[in-house]
């Protein structure tokens, strides 16, 4: 399995938890629960695969969406749609930091494959991670998370900016991946507990 694969899935798996605990928080009915689980998990890269011109993975393997249905019948299984609102909240802060740190190097992983430059792979980085939740949280009508989290799109960002400079001294491999996954996760629940915030203007 490659890094891309590994990452795919860990962030397919981590997204698809934080659209279920979502959804339920805002007390949607079944199907929107799977609505907002596929979306979150499978939105960023179906945007990532579009803007690479590649036919989204999706639509010729079925495994993303086994990964999901799965995800969210575990979910039920272990009622976590019964817990309560505090340990809502961390399960749903730890699995959205998983997921954005995943799906950052997925992103950046499909830019380098494709030669895009500096620029294209923090995009391409940011717009994976951030594109389902952001769809979802449209769809739900509330305000999408990376306009009001904090340090949470930045994460993405400088783990885009990371796997890049990895990319230019020739340093990708599954080891150099875990440690930017889990500084990037690290990073984002640390900034969530620290509260940081970029400067307003």
């Amino acid at each position: 399995m490659s890094a891309l694969e590994l990452a795919d899935i860990i962030g397919i798996v981590s997204f698809a938890l934080s659209g279920f605990l979502i959804a339920v928080h805002y007390k949607l009915d079944i199907l929107g629960v799977f609505i907002s689980s596929f979306l979150t998990a499978l939105g960023g890269g179906m945007v990532r695969d579009v803007i690479s011109n590649k036919t989204p993975y999706i639509f010729t393997h079925t495994t993303p969406i086994i990964l999901v249905v799965v995800t969210i019948l575990l979910s039920f299984i272990f009622k976590l749609h019964n817990i309560n609102n505090l340990e809502g909240k961390t399960a749903f802060i730890v699995s959205d930091a998983i997921g954005l740190a995943s799906f950052s190097i997925t992103g950046s992983l499909v830019a380098i494959d494709n030669e895009f430059n500096f620029l294209g792979v923090l995009i391409l980085a940011f717009l994976t991670a951030v594109g389902g939740g952001t769809t979802r949280d449209i769809l739900i009508n509330n305000v999408p998370f990376i306009l009001v989290s904090e340090f949470y799109a930045t994460v993405s960002i400088i783990v885009g900016l990371i796997t890049y400079i990895l990319h230019l001294f020739d340093l990708i491999s599954i080891l150099s991946l875990t440690i930017v996954f889990i500084f990037g996760t690290s990073l984002r629940l640390l900034a969530f507990y620290k509260k940081w915030n970029l400067p307003k203007l």
